[in-house]
């Protein structure tokens, strides 16, 4: 009975006899003989090095490892030092110091095979997928999902049983389950099991890889994936009608930026700015020479050039339209014709002086890099560009907001749209307030300028591709009237979006414009109409 019970104590605990062995041999093992003796191994022992070093755990460890699968690890036959060769210089494989081996170094590449790559990349990705770093065990687990591979299983599962990162253990999972489709040994209720978890975890390659796995996976599996597709196309759809309305509200966005100042001149003044397109080329052009002076001079605030640029566009800008209505417009009150050809022809003067003095070639400017890159929403990418656009639309339009419905001039200017004789008759300066209202347009023309040398080049010709969009947008809204340019903006915008990809952009614009025109048969004064006595006469 003594013996007996000796022995099942033995066996007991003969499992963690073997772990602490191993262990011990990890701890134990000498890193730098291990790395020496690579220059000396065949490839049976170079294995069974790469398995003993990997035991160990030290990530001292992965740039040898990687040179020897990479054909970058070399002896020098004359001392037998093993080293990285990295073009003329060679590197010590644990430190990455540099090694000096004289003139009469002798080197000899460490030969490795396909299957040994094989084993120091698990051996690599072994180690990466225990790693402490999230981020590390995230790469290590999108790789296993790039070359799946059955050998991997059992590092898979050690390490999705410790896993507490989410995102994490999403990858790790999903590329369990790629492995497990893969695997012509797996069974068929493991491999219908694992699609769903490909369709979920896969992201946007998801598609692709069931696809490509229809073909080859066997007839009792093919359902499930074809189920999982056709649910993936259905979701695409739903995501990519989303991306079109995002890219929709960026667009409406800059039209909006670009239309509302000519909906207030056009408002109150009852003028057809023609020349409302150029103040946007100005606004576009004085950003440039904003840029282009702090680069010169200030190049540590180049990144804030923007944000310098905007109430200088404002005031440029607005200090031409003033100079405008004051010197020509204001002369030509009642005679709508004359007043539609006086612009037009002051916008060629300003196309012709912007190129006589800029030339006729693009400028560029230079993005800040809070503006560079994207990012991913729910989904959607969206640029920072357009982002920080849309943004800076809607605190635009809060502004004007304000300043037509909180201040004085804003007042008057509601006043004079909705009857300037009986405002003028209270004691209002209607030529100052037209004069104000131009300016404001003039210069919200110019902030949209701002905003567009983040989107389209700066040429002479800038503001003509935006200024029959524009009076679209203003028409279709209601004249005079912000929400209904909001609306207009953003309807048009995300319009246009939804129509490209079947009409093409030139023949969406059409349609766009047919279907305006047969709006504005049944609704002459926009979606949004102005009310007053002078207005409804």
């Amino acid at each position: 009975m003594t013996t007996l019970r000796a022995l099942r104590l033995v066996l007991l605990a003969l499992p963690f006899l073997l772990i602490s062995m191993q262990t011990a041999r990890a701890q134990e093992a000498d890193i730098p003989a291990l790395i020496q003796a690579m220059g000396e191994a065949n490839l049976r022992e170079l294995g069974q090095i790469v398995t003993d070093l990997a035991s160990t755990g030290d990530a001292a460890i992965v740039p040898a490892l990687q040179a020897l699968a990479d054909g970058n690890l070399y002896q020098d036959d004359s001392s037998g030092a093993v080293v990285i060769q990295r073009g003329a210089s060679h590197l010590d494989p644990l430190t990455g110091e540099a090694v000096d081996l004289g003139s009469d170094a002798d080197l000899s590449r460490i030969r490795v095979n396909n299957s040994l790559r094989r084993d120091i990349a698990s051996a690599l990705a072994g180690m990466t997928l225990m790693s402490d770093n999230p981020g590390t065990r995230l790469r290590a687990a999108n790789g296993f999902l790039a070359s799946p591979d059955p050998a991997n299983m059992p590092l898979l599962d050690e390490a999705i049983a410790v896993e507490t990162n989410a995102e994490v253990l999403r990858a790790m999972q999903t590329a369990r389950a790629l492995t497990i489709l893969r695997d012509d040994d797996a069974g068929i209720e493991d491999k219908i099991a694992a699609v769903p978890l490909i369709a979920s975890g896969a992201g946007r390659g998801a598609i692709t890889i069931l696809t490509s796995a229809l073909n080859t996976a066997p007839e009792e599996v093919r359902p499930a994936i074809q189920s999982a597709l056709s649910g993936l196309e259905q979701e695409r759809a739903v995501w990519g009608a989303l991306q079109n309305v995002w890219f929709g509200i960026s667009l409406g966005s800059v039209l909006l930026l670009a239309a509302i100042g000519l909906a207030i001149t056009f408002g109150v003044m009852g003028v057809i700015n023609m020349a409302h397109g150029e103040m946007v080329m100005l606004g576009a052009y004085t950003t440039f020479i904003v840029q282009l002076t702090i680069r010169q001079n200030f190049p540590g605030l180049l990144d804030y050039s923007l944000l310098i640029a905007l109430p200088a566009a404002f005031f440029v800008t607005g200090a031409i339209g003033i100079g405008i209505e004051r010197g020509i417009i204001r002369w030509l009150y009642g005679r709508p014709l004359e007043t539609l050809l006086a612009t037009w022809g002051i916008s060629l003067i300003l196309q012709q002086s912007v190129r006589s003095i800029f030339g006729p070639t693009n400028q560029m400017v230079i993005a800040p890099s809070w503006m560079s890159g994207s990012f991913e929403f729910y989904g959607l990418s969206i640029t920072y560009g357009r982002f920080w656009i849309v943004i800076f639309a809607a605190i635009v339009f809060a502004l004007l907001l304000v300043v037509l419905n909180r201040t004085a001039l804003g007042l008057q200017m509601r006043a004079v749209t909705q009857n300037r004789r009986m405002a003028s008759s209270m004691g209002i300066r209607t030529p100052f307030v037209d004069a104000m209202t131009f300016g404001l347009g003039s210069g919200i023309a110019g902030l949209a300028g701002v905003a567009l040398t983040q989107i389209d080049n700066i040429s002479p010709n800038l503001g003509q591709n935006y200024i029959i969009d524009s009076f679209m947008v203003v028409v279709f809204g209601g004249v005079g009237n912000l929400w209904g340019t909001l609306v207009g903006a953003l309807t048009l915008g995300v319009a246009n979006k939804f129509l490209e990809p079947y009409a093409g952009a030139v023949l969406g614009k059409i349609l766009i414009l047919v279907l305006i025109i047969l709006f504005i048969q049944r609704r002459p004064r926009g979606l949004f109409a102005l009310k007053g006595r002078a207005v409804e006469q």
